[in-house]
C-alpha cells in the first residue's frame, strides 16, 4: 500500500506547529522560568528550523508524485529535524529534559513512510546523536547547559554516569522498539491490503463469471424444451432418437456445469457450518474437469474422515486454487491425487484433525523459494500469468477456518500441499459416556 504524497506536505504543515511550540517553550523558559541557560543558541536553531521549512514549502511544487520522490523528501525533513532536535536538547539539559523522547515521533514517521531498511537507520542515527551528546558532556569536551530552576543551585545536578546510562538506555531502547514495532505494523497492514484487494478482484471475477454463466442458463432451458418437441415428433425413428437423447444428455451436462459455476463463483462469507471434506473433493474435480485434456491422470484416495468446523465453498476455492497450480506443475503431464486422511492423536497442534492432501508429480518448488511462496505477490510463473496472490489468499482463507496449510517439495519430484482442518465436534474421550 502507497501512502500520498501529501505525507511530505503534511510534515511541512505540522512543522509549523512545532516551530510555534519550540518559540512559547523557549520564551517561557528564558523569560518567566529564566531556567535556560543559553536561550539564544535557542532561538538561533529556531530560526534555522523556520528557515529550512521555507525552502520545504515553497518548494513542494517540484517534489513531483512519485513514490521515490516522496519518501526522499521526508527522509531529507526526517534528518533536517534529528539534527535541529538534538541542538534544541543539547542546549536545553539533554539528559533532564523530558522532551528528549520526542525522537520517538521521528521513528513512527519513518516508519510509516519510509521502506527497507531506512528507519533502523534513522533510528540508529539518532541513537549516536543524543549517545555522543552525553559521552561528550560527560568527558568534559564540551560544555552542558543544564537547566536552572529556581530554588536550585547550579551544582545540585552534577553529571553522573549511571544516570546518564540510565537514561541513555531507556531513550534507545524506546527509539528502537517504536520503529520496530511501526515497521512491523505497517508490514502487516501492507499485506492485508493486498489480500483485501485480491479478494476484490476475485469477487469482481467471481461475479462475472456467475452472471456468464446465467446467461448461458436461460437460453439451455429453450433448447432443452423444443429438443424434448423435437424428440416427440421423432419417436418412430430409433436412430434419430438416440441422437436426440445424446444432444438432451449433453445440454444437462452444460446446465449441471452452469449451476456449478454459479455456485462456485456466487460471492459469500465464510459461513463455518459441518463440512463433508470427501463431497468437497469431489465437487471440486468435478468443476476441475481440464487436467485429462492435458495428459494428467487424476486420483482420489478419499480415507474415512470426520466432517470438519469450516465453509464447503471457501474450502472449495482453496482446493481449486492448489489443483490448478499443481496441473501448471505439470506441463509434461502427470498425476495429480487429492487424499485425505483422519490425524486422529498424531497433530498436537489440532488433534482429531483431518488432513487433504494435494499431491503432484510435477517440477517441484525449490527450497530457497518454499519458505516465499505464501508471500504476496510472490510467483515463479510471472511470464505465464502468475500474479503470486493465489496461495497467500488460500493460507488466509484456511487460517479464517481455524486451520493451517503446509508444503513440502522435492525438485523433479513433485509437491504436496496439506490442509489441516478441525473437526466438526471433539470425539467423546475413551471411557466418556
Amino acid at each position: 500500500m502507497k501512502l500520498p504524497p501529501e505525507g511530505a506536505r503534511w510534515l511541512v504543515a505540522i512543522r509549523w506547529l512545532a516551530c510555534a511550540a519550540v518559540l512559547a517553550a523557549v520564551f517561557v523558559g528564558s523569560t518567566v522560568l529564566d531556567a535556560l541557560a543559553a536561550p539564544l543558541a535557542l532561538y538561533a536553531i529556531l530560526g534555522a528550523m523556520v528557515a529550512y521549512n521555507l525552502v520545504f514549502h515553497f518548494s513542494q511544487r517540484d517534489w513531483g508524485a512519485s513514490q521515490r520522490n516522496v519518501e526522499r523528501n521526508i527522509a531529507v525533513q526526517i534528518l533536517l529535524d534529528l539534527i535541529a532536535l538534538t541542538l534544541l536538547l543539547y542546549f536545553a539539559d539533554m539528559p533532564r529534559n523530558p522532551f528528549l523522547f520526542y525522537f520517538v515521533f521521528h521513528m513512527i514517521i519513518a516508519g510509516m513512510y519510509l521502506r527497507g531498511l531506512t528507519p533502523y537507520f534513522f533510528a540508529g542515527l539518532a541513537t549516536v546523536l543524543v549517545g555522543a551528546v552525553m559521552l561528550l558532556e560527560y568527558l568534559g569536551w564540551i560544555p552542558p547547559f543544564p537547566l536552572h530552576f529556581r530554588g536550585e543551585s547550579p551544582d545540585e545536578w552534577p553529571l553522573e554516569g549511571t544516570y546518564l546510562l540510565w537514561v541513555f538506555g531507556a531513550f534507545a531502547s524506546t527509539v528502537w522498539m517504536a520503529v520496530y514495532f511501526t515497521t512491523s505494523i505497517r508490514r502487516y497492514v501492507d499485506q492485508a491490503h493486498a489480500e483485501i484487494r485480491q479478494k476484490e478482484k476475485l469477487l469482481g471475477i467471481g461475479q462475472l463469471v456467475a452472471g456468464i454463466a446465467h446467461q448461458i442458463a436461460n437460453p439451455l432451458d429453450g433448447l432443452q424444451n423444443c429438443l424434448r418437441h423435437v424428440g416427440e415428433r421423432l419417436k418412430d425413428d430409433p436412430h434419430l432418437t438416440d441422437y436426440v437423447q445424446m444432444m438432451a444428455d449433453a445440454l444437462e451436462r452444460i446446465e449441471r456445469t452452469a449451476k456449478r459455476v454459479q455456485a462456485f463463483a456466487r460471492p459469500r462469507g465464510i459461513a463455518m457450518q459441518s463440512t463433508d471434506v470427501n463431497a468437497v473433493v469431489q465437487s471440486t474435480l468435478q468443476f476441475l474437469g481440464t487436467a485429462p485434456e492435458r495428459n494428467i491422470r487424476v486420483a482420489t484416495e478419499l480415507g474415512t474422515v470426520p466432517p470438519i468446523q469450516g465453509d464447503p465453498y471457501t474450502l472449495q476455492e482453496v482446493l481449486f486454487n492448489l489443483c490448478t497450480n499443481a496441473v501448471a506443475a505439470m506441463p509434461e503431464g502427470g498425476s495429480l491425487t487429492l487424499r485425505t486422511r483422519a490425524l486422529g492423536r498424531r497433530d498436537e497442534d489440532q488433534m482429531h484433525g483431518v488432513a487433504i492432501e494435494v499431491i503432484d508429480t510435477g517440477v517441484g518448488i525449490p527450497r530457497t523459494h518454499l519458505e516465499r511462496i505464501f508471500e504476496p505477490f510472490f510467483t515463479t510463473r510471472a511470464d505465464r500469468g502468475g500474479t503470486g496472490l493465489g496461495l497467500g489468499l488460500c493460507r488466509m482463507l484456511i487460517s479464517e477456518m481455524g486451520g493451517r496449510i503446509e508444503v513440502r517439495s522435492s525438485l523433479g519430484r513433485g509437491t504436496v500441499f496439506t490442509i489441516i482442518l478441525n473437526p466438526a465436534a471433539k470425539p467423546a474421550a475413551a471411557g466418556e459416556p
